[in-house]
Protein backbone atom coordinates (compact mmCIF):
# COMPACT_ATOMS: atom_id res chain seq x y z
CA UNK A 1 0.00 0.00 0.00
CA UNK A 2 1.23 3.07 -0.93
CA UNK A 3 2.09 6.17 1.44
CA UNK A 4 -0.45 8.95 1.57
CA UNK A 5 0.24 12.28 0.27
CA UNK A 6 2.03 14.72 2.65
CA UNK A 7 -0.23 17.79 2.95
CA UNK A 8 1.78 20.97 3.09
CA UNK A 9 -0.78 24.20 3.51
CA UNK A 10 1.71 27.05 4.97
CA UNK A 11 4.47 28.73 3.47
CA UNK A 12 6.65 28.09 6.08
CA UNK A 13 5.99 24.24 5.67
CA UNK A 14 6.78 24.32 1.77
CA UNK A 15 9.83 26.69 2.72
CA UNK A 16 11.11 24.17 5.11
CA UNK A 17 10.41 20.74 2.65
CA UNK A 18 12.11 22.72 -0.41
CA UNK A 19 15.45 23.90 2.13
CA UNK A 20 15.69 19.61 2.62
CA UNK A 21 15.18 18.07 -1.14
CA UNK A 22 14.91 18.35 -4.48
CA UNK A 23 12.64 15.41 -5.58
CA UNK A 24 9.40 16.59 -4.50
CA UNK A 25 7.14 13.24 -4.39
CA UNK A 26 3.47 12.85 -3.59
CA UNK A 27 3.01 16.07 -1.77
CA UNK A 28 -0.69 17.82 -1.29
CA UNK A 29 0.14 21.46 -1.25
CA UNK A 30 -3.13 23.34 -0.76
CA UNK A 31 -3.40 27.24 -0.81
CA UNK A 32 0.24 27.87 -0.86
CA UNK A 33 2.38 30.95 -2.79
CA UNK A 34 5.29 29.35 -4.48
CA UNK A 35 6.51 32.67 -5.82
CA UNK A 36 6.98 33.66 -2.05
CA UNK A 37 9.27 30.33 -1.46
CA UNK A 38 12.11 32.13 -2.21
CA UNK A 39 13.40 29.09 -3.88
CA UNK A 40 13.85 28.30 -7.33
CA UNK A 41 11.35 25.73 -7.74
CA UNK A 42 11.72 25.83 -11.58
CA UNK A 43 15.03 24.03 -10.27
CA UNK A 44 13.18 21.06 -8.62
CA UNK A 45 11.11 17.71 -9.84
CA UNK A 46 7.88 17.46 -8.83
CA UNK A 47 6.68 13.86 -9.20
CA UNK A 48 2.91 12.62 -8.43
CA UNK A 49 1.96 15.95 -6.35
CA UNK A 50 -1.27 18.06 -5.90
CA UNK A 51 -1.24 22.13 -6.47
CA UNK A 52 -4.80 22.76 -4.69
CA UNK A 53 -5.58 26.96 -5.58
CA UNK A 54 -1.66 27.15 -5.04
CA UNK A 55 0.22 30.56 -7.00
CA UNK A 56 2.49 29.06 -9.08
CA UNK A 57 5.22 30.63 -11.20
CA UNK A 58 4.75 29.56 -15.37
CA UNK A 59 8.38 28.03 -15.08
CA UNK A 60 7.55 25.67 -12.95
CA UNK A 61 4.72 24.04 -14.51
CA UNK A 62 7.75 22.22 -16.00
CA UNK A 63 9.35 20.69 -13.66
CA UNK A 64 5.95 18.72 -12.74
CA UNK A 65 5.70 15.52 -14.07
CA UNK A 66 2.63 13.91 -15.48
CA UNK A 67 1.30 12.68 -12.84
CA UNK A 68 1.23 15.93 -11.14
CA UNK A 69 -2.87 17.51 -10.79
CA UNK A 70 -2.92 21.22 -10.64
CA UNK A 71 -6.54 22.66 -9.97
CA UNK A 72 -5.98 26.58 -9.96
CA UNK A 73 -6.85 29.65 -7.85
CA UNK A 74 -10.63 30.15 -8.85
CA UNK A 75 -12.05 33.51 -8.08
CA UNK A 76 -15.31 33.45 -5.91
CA UNK A 77 -17.18 34.94 -3.15
CA UNK A 78 -15.85 31.83 -0.95
CA UNK A 79 -12.66 30.44 -0.37
CA UNK A 80 -13.04 27.10 -3.35
CA UNK A 81 -10.15 25.67 -1.47
CA UNK A 82 -10.03 26.73 2.34
CA UNK A 83 -6.64 24.67 4.01
CA UNK A 84 -8.24 25.38 7.55
CA UNK A 85 -11.57 25.24 9.56
CA UNK A 86 -14.11 28.88 10.13
CA UNK A 87 -14.00 29.89 13.35
CA UNK A 88 -16.02 33.28 14.55
CA UNK A 89 -12.92 35.19 13.52
CA UNK A 90 -12.93 33.79 9.93
CA UNK A 91 -17.02 32.76 9.61
CA UNK A 92 -17.75 36.45 10.61
CA UNK A 93 -15.13 38.36 8.85
CA UNK A 94 -16.42 42.15 8.86
CA UNK A 95 -19.05 41.61 11.40
CA UNK A 96 -18.78 44.01 14.46
CA UNK A 97 -20.79 43.07 17.37
CA UNK A 98 -23.25 45.56 18.18
CA UNK A 99 -23.77 46.80 14.63
CA UNK A 100 -26.80 44.88 13.54
CA UNK A 101 -25.88 45.80 9.77
CA UNK A 102 -23.05 44.38 9.53
CA UNK A 103 -23.96 40.78 9.56
CA UNK A 104 -25.21 41.52 6.05
CA UNK A 105 -22.05 42.30 4.58
CA UNK A 106 -19.79 38.98 6.77
CA UNK A 107 -18.51 36.32 4.86
CA UNK A 108 -21.05 33.75 6.10
CA UNK A 109 -23.71 35.99 4.50
CA UNK A 110 -22.46 36.45 1.28
CA UNK A 111 -21.96 32.96 0.88
CA UNK A 112 -25.54 32.22 1.87
CA UNK A 113 -27.14 34.93 -0.08
CA UNK A 114 -24.74 33.39 -3.09
CA UNK A 115 -25.90 30.14 -2.59
CA UNK A 116 -29.68 30.84 -2.36
CA UNK A 117 -29.50 33.34 -5.33
CA UNK A 118 -28.29 30.36 -7.51
CA UNK A 119 -29.94 27.86 -5.96
CA UNK A 120 -29.56 24.87 -3.81
CA UNK A 121 -29.63 22.76 -6.50
CA UNK A 122 -27.60 24.97 -8.98
CA UNK A 123 -27.53 24.09 -12.40
CA UNK A 124 -24.74 26.50 -13.01
CA UNK A 125 -22.11 23.64 -13.61
CA UNK A 126 -19.03 26.25 -12.23
CA UNK A 127 -20.79 27.08 -9.38
CA UNK A 128 -20.87 23.40 -8.50
CA UNK A 129 -17.91 22.00 -8.83
CA UNK A 130 -16.60 24.65 -6.75
CA UNK A 131 -18.68 23.79 -3.79
CA UNK A 132 -17.67 20.02 -4.16
CA UNK A 133 -13.99 21.22 -4.36
CA UNK A 134 -14.81 23.64 -0.78
CA UNK A 135 -16.20 20.81 1.09
CA UNK A 136 -14.07 18.42 0.18
CA UNK A 137 -11.12 20.80 1.50
CA UNK A 138 -13.46 21.80 4.74
CA UNK A 139 -13.98 17.70 5.21
CA UNK A 140 -10.09 17.14 4.66
CA UNK A 141 -9.90 19.75 7.23
CA UNK A 142 -12.04 18.14 9.64
CA UNK A 143 -10.67 14.88 8.96
CA UNK A 144 -7.39 16.17 10.04
CA UNK A 145 -8.67 18.53 13.47
CA UNK A 146 -10.42 14.64 14.41
CA UNK A 147 -7.09 13.08 14.67
CA UNK A 148 -6.19 15.25 18.15
CA UNK A 149 -8.64 13.39 19.52
CA UNK A 150 -9.31 9.42 20.60
CA UNK A 151 -12.21 8.60 18.48
CA UNK A 152 -14.61 7.76 21.74
CA UNK A 153 -13.71 10.84 22.99
CA UNK A 154 -15.85 12.69 20.73
CA UNK A 155 -19.29 13.36 21.38
CA UNK A 156 -22.23 15.08 19.95
CA UNK A 157 -25.69 16.28 21.03
CA UNK A 158 -28.11 16.69 18.36
CA UNK A 159 -31.67 18.98 19.07
CA UNK A 160 -33.97 21.56 17.62
CA UNK A 161 -32.72 24.96 16.43
CA UNK A 162 -35.90 26.15 18.49
CA UNK A 163 -34.90 25.76 21.54
CA UNK A 164 -34.72 29.20 23.34
CA UNK A 165 -31.74 30.10 25.90
CA UNK A 166 -34.12 30.82 28.54
CA UNK A 167 -35.13 27.12 28.29
CA UNK A 168 -34.55 24.63 30.67
CA UNK A 169 -32.92 22.00 28.22
CA UNK A 170 -31.11 24.93 27.03
CA UNK A 171 -29.08 25.14 30.29
CA UNK A 172 -29.13 21.60 30.79
CA UNK A 173 -27.33 21.17 27.44
CA UNK A 174 -24.93 23.87 28.32
CA UNK A 175 -24.08 22.16 31.87
CA UNK A 176 -23.92 18.65 30.42
CA UNK A 177 -21.78 19.81 27.44
CA UNK A 178 -19.29 21.71 30.26
CA UNK A 179 -18.51 18.98 32.66
CA UNK A 180 -17.89 16.66 29.35
CA UNK A 181 -15.54 18.78 28.03
CA UNK A 182 -14.07 19.34 31.12
CA UNK A 183 -13.30 15.54 31.29
CA UNK A 184 -11.82 15.37 27.73
CA UNK A 185 -14.51 15.44 25.49
CA UNK A 186 -14.83 17.03 22.13
CA UNK A 187 -18.34 18.04 22.04
CA UNK A 188 -20.11 18.30 18.25
CA UNK A 189 -22.96 19.94 17.12
CA UNK A 190 -24.71 20.92 14.48
CA UNK A 191 -23.24 24.01 14.69
CA UNK A 192 -26.41 26.44 15.02
CA UNK A 193 -28.63 28.07 17.10
CA UNK A 194 -30.58 26.44 19.72
CA UNK A 195 -29.84 23.17 21.52
CA UNK A 196 -26.70 22.98 19.11
CA UNK A 197 -25.36 26.77 20.71
CA UNK A 198 -25.54 25.47 24.08
CA UNK A 199 -23.30 22.94 23.23
CA UNK A 200 -20.87 25.07 22.38
CA UNK A 201 -21.47 27.84 25.28
CA UNK A 202 -20.98 24.50 27.75
CA UNK A 203 -17.81 24.01 25.70
CA UNK A 204 -16.60 27.52 25.92
CA UNK A 205 -17.15 28.04 29.65
CA UNK A 206 -15.42 24.61 30.42
CA UNK A 207 -13.11 25.41 33.45
CA UNK A 208 -15.50 28.16 35.00
CA UNK A 209 -17.26 28.03 38.13
CA UNK A 210 -21.05 27.92 38.18
CA UNK A 211 -21.40 32.06 38.46
CA UNK A 212 -19.90 32.45 35.15
CA UNK A 213 -22.75 30.00 33.75
CA UNK A 214 -24.98 32.19 35.10
CA UNK A 215 -23.87 35.33 34.22
CA UNK A 216 -23.19 33.94 30.61
CA UNK A 217 -26.57 32.64 30.70
CA UNK A 218 -28.03 36.11 31.81
CA UNK A 219 -26.38 37.95 29.24
CA UNK A 220 -27.64 35.90 26.63
CA UNK A 221 -31.41 35.41 27.72
CA UNK A 222 -31.65 38.95 26.80
CA UNK A 223 -32.01 37.60 23.13
CA UNK A 224 -33.65 34.23 23.26
CA UNK A 225 -33.74 32.97 19.63
CA UNK A 226 -31.67 33.41 16.52
CA UNK A 227 -34.67 35.91 14.83
CA UNK A 228 -33.80 38.32 17.47
CA UNK A 229 -31.71 41.22 16.37
CA UNK A 230 -28.95 41.21 19.32
CA UNK A 231 -28.58 37.05 19.48
CA UNK A 232 -25.32 37.19 17.73
CA UNK A 233 -24.10 40.35 19.48
CA UNK A 234 -24.91 38.87 22.70
CA UNK A 235 -22.60 35.49 21.98
CA UNK A 236 -19.70 38.03 21.10
CA UNK A 237 -19.87 39.70 24.46
CA UNK A 238 -19.96 36.78 26.42
CA UNK A 239 -17.23 35.33 24.64
CA UNK A 240 -15.34 38.55 25.56
CA UNK A 241 -15.80 38.46 28.47
CA UNK A 242 -15.20 34.72 29.40
CA UNK A 243 -12.14 33.93 26.90
CA UNK A 244 -11.81 30.69 26.79
CA UNK A 245 -9.02 28.61 28.18
CA UNK A 246 -7.07 27.50 25.24
CA UNK A 247 -6.89 23.67 26.24
CA UNK A 248 -10.61 23.04 25.06
CA UNK A 249 -12.13 22.85 22.02
CA UNK A 250 -15.50 22.48 20.30
CA UNK A 251 -16.75 21.55 16.80
CA UNK A 252 -19.88 22.97 14.95
CA UNK A 253 -20.45 21.29 11.45
CA UNK A 254 -23.91 23.61 10.29
CA UNK A 255 -24.64 23.60 6.73
CA UNK A 256 -25.17 26.95 4.13
CA UNK A 257 -28.23 24.70 3.27
CA UNK A 258 -29.64 25.73 6.56
CA UNK A 259 -28.42 28.89 5.71
CA UNK A 260 -30.91 31.29 7.70
CA UNK A 261 -29.98 29.66 10.77
CA UNK A 262 -26.67 31.39 11.90
CA UNK A 263 -23.62 29.20 12.96
CA UNK A 264 -22.90 30.19 16.32
CA UNK A 265 -19.43 31.99 16.97
CA UNK A 266 -19.33 29.91 20.24
CA UNK A 267 -17.88 27.10 18.59
CA UNK A 268 -13.71 26.92 18.53
CA UNK A 269 -13.50 25.09 15.18
CA UNK A 270 -16.46 25.59 12.61
CA UNK A 271 -16.80 22.77 9.30
CA UNK A 272 -19.43 24.75 7.18
CA UNK A 273 -20.62 22.71 4.12
CA UNK A 274 -22.71 23.34 1.61
CA UNK A 275 -23.55 19.85 0.52
CA UNK A 276 -26.36 19.09 3.52
CA UNK A 277 -25.93 14.59 2.89
CA UNK A 278 -22.14 15.80 3.21
CA UNK A 279 -22.46 17.70 6.61
CA UNK A 280 -25.08 15.55 8.03
CA UNK A 281 -22.95 12.52 6.94
CA UNK A 282 -20.06 14.22 9.39
CA UNK A 283 -22.41 15.01 12.28
CA UNK A 284 -23.19 11.04 12.21
CA UNK A 285 -19.84 9.58 11.26
CA UNK A 286 -17.39 11.85 13.43
CA UNK A 287 -18.43 11.12 17.07
CA UNK A 288 -17.90 7.73 17.82
CA UNK A 289 -17.99 8.47 21.60
CA UNK A 290 -21.93 8.49 21.44
CA UNK A 291 -24.58 10.78 20.19
CA UNK A 292 -26.96 12.70 23.09
CA UNK A 293 -30.08 13.26 21.44
CA UNK A 294 -32.47 16.39 23.00
CA UNK A 295 -36.17 16.94 21.59
CA UNK A 296 -36.00 18.34 18.29
CA UNK A 297 -38.23 17.61 14.70
CA UNK A 298 -37.40 16.47 11.68
CA UNK A 299 -33.55 17.38 11.17
CA UNK A 300 -32.80 15.11 14.43
CA UNK A 301 -35.77 12.31 13.97
CA UNK A 302 -33.71 11.84 10.61
CA UNK A 303 -30.21 12.23 12.50
CA UNK A 304 -31.45 9.44 14.77
CA UNK A 305 -32.22 6.68 12.04
CA UNK A 306 -29.52 7.33 10.27
CA UNK A 307 -27.18 6.80 13.32
CA UNK A 308 -29.35 3.53 14.00
CA UNK A 309 -28.85 2.19 10.71
CA UNK A 310 -24.82 2.66 11.26
CA UNK A 311 -24.52 1.24 14.39
CA UNK A 312 -26.77 -1.63 13.24
CA UNK A 313 -24.40 -2.65 10.55
CA UNK A 314 -21.33 -1.36 12.80
CA UNK A 315 -20.22 1.02 9.55
CA UNK A 316 -17.26 2.50 11.60
CA UNK A 317 -15.92 -0.89 13.64
CA UNK A 318 -18.35 -0.89 16.48
CA UNK A 319 -21.52 0.69 17.29
CA UNK A 320 -21.66 3.88 19.63
CA UNK A 321 -24.37 4.75 22.23
CA UNK A 322 -27.47 6.33 21.58
CA UNK A 323 -28.67 8.88 24.69
CA UNK A 324 -32.17 9.79 24.63
CA UNK A 325 -32.49 13.34 27.27
CA UNK A 326 -35.95 13.58 27.83
CA UNK A 327 -37.94 10.35 28.53
CA UNK A 328 -41.48 12.06 28.30
CA UNK A 329 -40.60 13.86 24.90
CA UNK A 330 -39.32 10.59 23.53
CA UNK A 331 -41.31 7.96 24.63
CA UNK A 332 -45.09 9.68 24.57
CA UNK A 333 -44.62 13.20 22.49
CA UNK A 334 -42.60 11.12 19.80
CA UNK A 335 -42.21 8.07 20.63
CA UNK A 336 -38.99 7.19 18.76
CA UNK A 337 -37.38 5.47 21.40
CA UNK A 338 -39.18 2.36 22.33
CA UNK A 339 -39.74 1.76 18.82
CA UNK A 340 -36.04 1.62 18.71
CA UNK A 341 -36.23 -0.92 21.08
CA UNK A 342 -39.00 -2.85 19.93
CA UNK A 343 -37.49 -3.12 16.63
CA UNK A 344 -33.88 -4.42 18.86
CA UNK A 345 -35.65 -7.02 20.34
CA UNK A 346 -37.49 -8.23 16.96
CA UNK A 347 -33.74 -8.45 15.51
CA UNK A 348 -35.03 -5.36 12.87
CA UNK A 349 -32.28 -3.78 14.81
CA UNK A 350 -28.43 -4.79 16.05
CA UNK A 351 -25.83 -4.11 18.05
CA UNK A 352 -28.18 -0.69 19.27
CA UNK A 353 -26.78 0.82 22.69
CA UNK A 354 -29.79 2.89 23.97
CA UNK A 355 -29.94 4.89 26.70
CA UNK A 356 -32.94 7.27 27.93
CA UNK A 357 -32.89 9.27 31.03
CA UNK A 358 -33.64 12.88 31.96
CA UNK A 359 -30.50 13.05 34.06
CA UNK A 360 -27.50 14.75 33.65
CA UNK A 361 -25.30 12.29 35.77
CA UNK A 362 -27.07 9.84 33.96
CA UNK A 363 -26.02 11.05 30.72
CA UNK A 364 -21.82 11.61 31.67
CA UNK A 365 -21.57 8.41 33.26
CA UNK A 366 -23.37 6.53 30.48
CA UNK A 367 -21.33 8.04 28.02
CA UNK A 368 -18.60 7.52 30.21
CA UNK A 369 -18.68 4.04 30.86
CA UNK A 370 -18.70 3.35 27.19
CA UNK A 371 -15.32 4.63 26.95
CA UNK A 372 -13.56 3.64 30.15
CA UNK A 373 -15.10 1.95 33.08
CA UNK A 374 -16.08 4.48 36.13
CA UNK A 375 -13.55 3.99 38.33
CA UNK A 376 -10.56 4.95 35.66
CA UNK A 377 -12.20 8.27 35.55
CA UNK A 378 -13.52 8.63 38.88
CA UNK A 379 -11.09 6.16 40.74
CA UNK A 380 -14.34 5.03 42.40
CA UNK A 381 -15.93 1.54 42.14
CA UNK A 382 -18.87 1.07 39.92
CA UNK A 383 -21.00 -0.39 42.19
Amino acid sequence: MRANYIEIEELDALRQLLSRTEVVRRYAFQAVNFEKSGFPVENYRFEDCLFMGCIIPPRMYYAMNEQCIVLPRVKMPYKVFPNKLYNARTLYLHYKPGEHETFYTCYDTICYERYMALGKETSDIKETLCRVLHDHSIGNALDQFITRYDPKDVVAVMGGHAVKRTDPSYKQIVQISKRLTEIGKLMVSGGGPGAMEAVHLGAWLAGRDDAAVEDALQIMSICPTFRDAGWLTSAFEVMKKYPRDEQYHSLGIPTWFYGHEPATPLATEIAKFFDNSVRENYIISVPKGGIIYTPGSAGTFQEIFQDAAQNHYETLGYSSPMVFLGQQYYTEETPIYPLLVDLQERGKYRNLILKITDSTDDVIRFLMDFHRPYREWTGQSSD
